[in-house]
């Protein structure tokens, strides 16, 4: 049966393919979740002339109030209000007995054939019957409802306890538990589908924001399923003057790659590397920084040489820049998931990695996460680069302890203590069922970005037993250095 969309792609994916025709579902949630925003905006999304949207208000607020509360929203139609959305005051048909609700409720369905019905709320029933009445008006309202093609939505301030208790729930096809937590420095809210008979939908707690454009939910990346994919076929410029030759001609097309080091070492203009060899090749490539705006990092490209600016306006390139105090995860993955979408994307960079687990402000879910996230990309084919901090000074601490196996490659970029300057050195630490080269090599930053140069042949404290620093060597004579 070809169910009905809410409008957003998004949510009709979390539902498992949209509204079934002739169900009845749920909308639970505190006030200020957006129970009353998400059924308008169904309502004015698929009303028509012939099917009209018919929104029945009980003991809530005027409808000249709530239409002009609309009027911000991007979705909200006021030609529409009457010939295709039509509001209805129940005012006069709440009282002990509810035959007559039910009656009317009823009639509009089968008679006027609304796409959506919708009652708003149904929890103040509870004040008007006992228990008893109560179930059986809605045993008797959904029963005949289900005959129906109408979609009925009932919304209510439900407590997550009433959510096992009360009858509505029981009765119901689909229940939409709608949250809201208060989170510094940005509220959080919430969409978690508790049942949805005849679908798959996904699972957990998805993320909700309302804007001017209304309702949208973003689905949490964890929920998807994904199917085993194939490893990819070849392998793929680094853009990194003399790293390819380590790691074996480049890295194996479809992995996800992991950039460690220190602030300043370099990793970000890596990630630039990374792309503008892409860009080189008529890839298209997704950016996502929580530093740098777009702008600023077209212009530290320029400085190499790199026209971000024609790969942007020509859509080959995209920079997602997140600014600090607003990153959510879901909003996050589904940008990356969308971009890949039609499959043209193959290169993806997250720069970096602590901050966005810093910002996240979501410790307990950031390893499933970040597992899943890495899955989104390789699964469709592209290649992941990310960073990831390292210290500064002193030794070596494992920044992501326990999650370095959710890479296929770790490239490591470190300071060195070099007689009175520092400098920096350069090694690969893994690449999943691939050889590579084993050597540390000097690092330098130049008109070509990261670039590396010579072996170095005598080192202490490249595991972090200490400051990575030159072997002892005779005054007057350099460390040996050899070319890769």
């Amino acid at each position: 049966m070809k169910r009905l969309s809410t409008g957003m792609a998004d949510l009709d994916l979390i539902l498992g393919g949209g509204l079934e025709p002739g169900s009845v579902v749920v909308l639970a949630g505190p006030p200020g979740t957006g129970k009353t925003i998400l059924a308008q905006q169904i309502c004015f999304t698929n009303a028509t002339a012939e099917h009209k949207a018919v929104y029945y208000t009980t003991l809530s607020e005027p409808h000249s109030r709530l239409v002009e509360h609309l009027r911000e929203f991007a979705f909200f139609d006021p030609a529409a209000v009457g010939p295709k959305v039509e509001f209805v005051h129940l005012g006069d048909l709440l009282r002990e007995d509810l035959s007559p609700l039910i009656d009317e409720v009823v009639a509009k369905a089968f008679d006027e054939q609304p796409v959506v019905v919708v009652i708003d709320s149904t929890k103040m029933l509870q004040d008007l019957v006992s228990g008893h009445a109560l179930r059986m008006a809605l045993y008797d309202l959904t029963s005949r409802v289900a005959h129906s093609r109408t979609v009925l939505l009932l919304l209510g301030e439900y407590t997550p306890e009433e959510l096992q208790a009360n009858v509505e729930f029981s009765l119901a096809d689909g229940i939409i538990q709608l949250s809201y937590q208060p989170r510094g420095p940005v509220d959080w809210r919430g969409l978690r589908v508790v049942k949805m008979r005849g679908a798959t939908h996904l699972g957990g707690t998805h993320t909700v924001h309302i804007t001017a454009d209304g309702f949208r939910v973003y689905p949490r990346v964890e929920s998807f399923v994904r199917d085993e994919t194939a490893p990819g076929d070849g392998r793929i410029g680094s853009g990194i003057i003399g790293l390819d030759a380590l790691t074996g001609g480049g890295i194996p097309r479809g992995d996800a790659t992991l950039v460690l080091g220190p602030s300043g070492a370099g990793k970000s203009i890596s990630c630039l590397n990374f792309l503008a060899e892409g860009l080189a090749r008529d890839e298209r490539c997704l950016y996502i920084t929580f530093q740098g705006t777009a702008d600023q990092l077209t212009a530290t490209a320029g400085t190499f040489g790199w026209d971000y600016a024609a790969a942007r306006a020509s859509d080959q390139l995209l920079i997602y820049h997140v600014p600090m105090g607003s990153l959510d995860l879901d909003v996050l993955a589904s940008v990356i998931r969308h971009r890949l979408a039609d499959g043209t994307t193959t290169r993806v960079v997250i720069d970096s990695l602590a901050e966005m687990a810093y910002a996240a402000r979501e410790a307990d879910r950031f390893p499933a996460y970040l597992r899943s996230l890495a899955g989104t990309v390789c699964s469709a084919g592209a290649s992941l680069w990310v960073t990831g901090e390292t210290t500064t000074f002193g030794p070596m601490a494992d920044p992501l302890v326990g999650l370095m196996f959710l890479f296929h490659n770790v490239v490591q970029i470190r300071y060195i203590e070099h007689c009175s300057e520092t400098g920096r050195a350069i090694n690969v630490l893994k690449m999943r069922n691939s050889r590579h080269d084993n050597g540390t090599y000097a690092c330098h930053i130049t008109g070509d970005g990261v670039t590396l140069g010579g072996r170095l042949q005598q080192l202490t404290g490249l595991l972090g037993w200490s400051a990575l620093r030159d072997c002892p060597h005779t005054p007057g004579h350099e460390p040996t250095l050899t070319t890769p």
